[in-house]
């Protein structure tokens, strides 16, 4: 089961539909694509003498030839390495050296960081770049056959802070993807070709992965103009392609929400807005109900498991009638259809409703391990069950509800962040002797950064903080506060207590989860 089949199916049997959009324009047919893709896929194949199982790094932002350069990828028989473009260009290397990528297909605003780490790694032979001369060879090279790949094959390494504060690649496999996108159809939403996915968030995340049950119908992928989305542009893309879905991170539906061109405005073209990957308030919940109707469907997922654990569902946030509805929309929903979900005791011995204890999961959309790392696939598999890490309770109704984050992640605008990554860019500054990390509710971005900072006696100007991180990791993940103390809370082990540094924040909002 190759992916890439989709697209050659589709360019048979919906030759002149649209398949790609770049805003209200046509990029390319479904028949325009399968000969793109296939194309592509040759000159990886011969031109860059890529063999199956190779990687091949995407680092780009959202635009068309994104897809044409993963789908070309698999058609090759090649894994996807999609990079979170807004990394850091040493957290980029980590990366392509990590995956062993031979080859890396960039855009112009990335290129010149890419290509400085084509001379300094020794895995990359060779850089791409979109639009560009490399880009039109590949695009003119004589097209392959589909390469035949089987359900265990794998199709992307999915780069997820993981709690060594390295990433840490979740060999998604061909058989995952396809249980992903089966499920959206058995949970979130049925597809026809005539609809469309609109890609406002990450191709790297969410939105990439939620693309996937929509090209498998025949559905068009939509890129709007860059920049944040705004309600003036959904309602000029609803009009154009209809029948349209989107992945958010609840900082984007709240955006959207106060777009003061969404009041009163017309969204019958919209379909559904799958909202997840970080916290969202109750108050905020319900003012986008207000403005968008039943048409919102909450994940709750990770990359090791393709956003698929559980899910409120639309019919779920329009039961407003049940009379735990407000408690509901603060948990996380029922376990998804292909999955089994338990919470368990440090022994992984399953616990009874209301005992909080760790969510575990297993299914056809679990990864397959943790690429080129062994013992921590081991360890996160361990019984069968991949162990998320996050300490959560399920009710009678088998509705789960999150405690505590994994290992002490901050997600902030939907991105991951790992505390350890910030403490040591902070830890480079000659006047800092110790530093702790934590997450802080926020209201707009669900969580902020803030960083509690022990010093030799000499209290640095915050500017200069901000730049020893700036200087090694992504502008997103620097701190929004820091708090200059004498000492860290630490228990008899010595370890630091975040949840104590937490407390003294003020703690989360009771309607916040």
């Amino acid at each position: 089961m190759n992916l890439a089949s989709w697209v050659e199916r589709h360019g048979r049997r919906l030759r002149d539909r649209p398949a790609l959009a770049s805003g209200r324009d046509v990029h390319a047919t479904w028949s325009e694509l399968a000969a793109r893709v296939a194309a592509v896929a040759g000159g990886l194949r011969a031109d860059c003498g890529l063999e199956p199982g190779d990687r091949v790094a995407i680092v780009m932002d959202n635009r068309a030839e994104y897809l044409e350069a993963q789908y070309a990828a698999w058609h090759a028989g090649l894994v996807a390495v999609p990079v979170n473009a807004r990394l850091h260009r040493d957290e980029v290397a980590f990366v392509l050296e990590h995956s062993g990528a031979r080859v890396v297909v960039t855009d112009a605003a990335h290129a010149p960081d890419v290509s400085a780490l084509e001379e300094r790694l020794e895995t990359v032979e060779r850089v791409v770049v979109v639009p560009g001369p490399d880009w039109d060879g590949l695009l003119s090279a004589a097209p392959v056959a589909l390469t035949d790949r089987g359900a265990d094959d794998a199709a992307w390494l999915f780069y997820t802070s993981g709690t060594t504060g390295r990433p840490k690649g979740a060999t998604l496999t061909h058989g995952n993807l396809l249980m992903a996108s089966l499920s959206y159809y058995a949970d979130i939403d049925p597809v026809a070709a005539t609809d469309s996915v609109l890609h406002a968030a990450p191709l790297s995340h969410g939105s990439g992965l939620y693309g996937l049950p929509h090209v498998a119908r025949g559905a068009v992928s939509v890129f709007p103009p860059p920049g944040p989305l705004g309600g003036a542009t959904l309602l000029s893309l609803l009009a154009r392609w209809p029948g349209m879905s989107f992945f958010a991170a609840p900082i984007m539906v709240k955006r959207l929400t106060a777009d003061a061109a969404l009041a009163g405005a017309d969204l019958t073209g919209l379909r559904t807005i799958i909202y997840g990957g970080a916290p969202m308030y109750l108050a905020d919940l319900e003012q986008a109900l207000a403005t968008f109707g039943p048409r919102l469907a909450q994940i709750y997922g990770q990359g090791e498991t393709p956003m698929t654990i559980t899910g409120l569902s639309k019919t779920d946030h329009a039961d407003t009638d049940h009379p735990r509805w407000r408690q509901r929309m603060q948990g996380v929903g029922f376990p998804r259809t292909d999955v089994e979900v338990r919470v368990v005791d440090d022994a992984d011995r399953a616990l009874p409703p209301g005992e909080p204890g760790e969510v575990v999961v297993r299914g056809g959309v679990v990864m397959a391990g943790y690429w080129g790392q062994p013992e921590e696939t081991a360890e996160t598999l361990r019984g069968g069950w991949l162990h998320t890490g996050d300490v959560g309770s399920l009710d009678e109704d088998g509705f789960l509800t999150l405690h505590d984050r994994s290992k002490d992640l901050v997600i902030s605008g939907g991105m991951n962040i790992y505390p350890r990554e910030v403490e040591e860019a902070l830890l480079t500054h000659p006047h800092v002797e110790a530093v702790a990390v934590v997450g802080r509710p926020d209201p707009e971005w669900g969580e902020a950064v803030v960083a509690f900072v022990v010093t030799d006696g000499t209290e640095p100007p915050t500017a200069e903080l901000d730049r020893a991180c700036l200087d090694r990791i992504a502008r997103f993940k620097r701190p929004k506060d820091y708090h200059f103390v004498e000492s860290l809370p630490t228990n008899n082990y010595g370890k630091v207590l975040k949840r104590e540094l937490r407390d003294r924040l003020g703690g989360r909002p009771p309607e916040q989860r």
